[in-house]
């Protein structure tokens, strides 16, 4: 395996399904699926989890919430995401499933401690992360990022819903769009690529952390990508610019 120690990050609306469902069984079983058989092939799997599916921002738009309290939501609805994959993976595999959180609730899950989560890491357990960093206006792009970098990861798998890949624009709206190979952190911040926040490239290159872009919907993918199969875009400084 390529990579043996891998944050994956999903977006809340991985969780949910059509007609505003929060959770929807067929992509739970899914993604815990992609992620019991990464484990079958020894890979370290730490995931990350939006809260879209439950609470987004223009919801709070609608209703004039502001800002922090705002984000005070959604950060509990990516713990509430984080204990939900944590029920539905326990009941399908003897995996230990730890959920961390930035928010401390200690009822339910464990404070976030770095050289803990390592550890758990170390020992085969799955490690979810909730709560983001605890802290209003961050998005999960760049909290993905900044834990990947602290348990020592050797990548961020950015999941998408439908897209494969970063494109020179958007496929739904540019029939001439290209997919991307590789590219550099540089090329997707001048470029502004819709992917992630900027924030999240500029520290994953301030960091060196390789991100890897793909379309969650491809049967082991996980597994895919950290066999070094091609299926998605990857992005680095070690690489060159370069469509399919």
């Amino acid at each position: 395996m390529k990579y043996k120690r891998i944050l994956l990050k999903l977006s809340g609306g991985a969780l949910g399904g059509a007609n505003n469902e929060n959770f929807n069984k067929e992509k739970l079983e899914a993604i815990t699926d992609q992620i019991i058989e990464a484990r079958k092939n020894g890979i370290e799997v730490a995931v990350l989890i939006g809260g879209g599916n439950i609470f987004r921002g223009r919801t709070a738009e609608e209703w004039n919430i502001e800002r922090v309290e705002a984000d005070n939501i959604g950060m509990m609805a990516t713990i509430i995401n984080s204990l939900m994959l944590r029920g539905a993976l326990t009941c399908k595999t003897q995996e230990d499933v730890r959920v961390m959180t930035a928010v401390s609730i200690p009822q339910v899950a464990e404070p976030y401690i770095r050289l803990k989560a390592k550890k758990h890491l170390e020992k085969g357990r799955v490690i979810i992360f909730g709560g983001g960093l605890g802290q209003p206006f961050i998005t999960t792009d760049y909290p993905s990022v900044q834990r990947a970098i602290e348990i020592d990861a050797d990548i961020v798998l950015m999941a998408k819903s439908g897209a494969n890949g970063v494109y020179t624009a958007d496929p739904k709206k540019d029939s001439n769009a290209k997919r991307f190979k590789n590219i550099t952190y540089e090329d997707v911040i001048s470029r502004n690529l819709q992917v992630a926040d900027q924030t999240a490239f500029v520290l994953a290159r301030d960091y060196n952390m390789p991100l890897y872009v793909f379309d969650f919907d491809e049967k082991d993918a996980i597994s895919k990508i950290c066999r070094n199969e091609e299926i998605g875009t990857y992005i680095g400084s070690d690489c060159k610019t370069e469509l399919y």
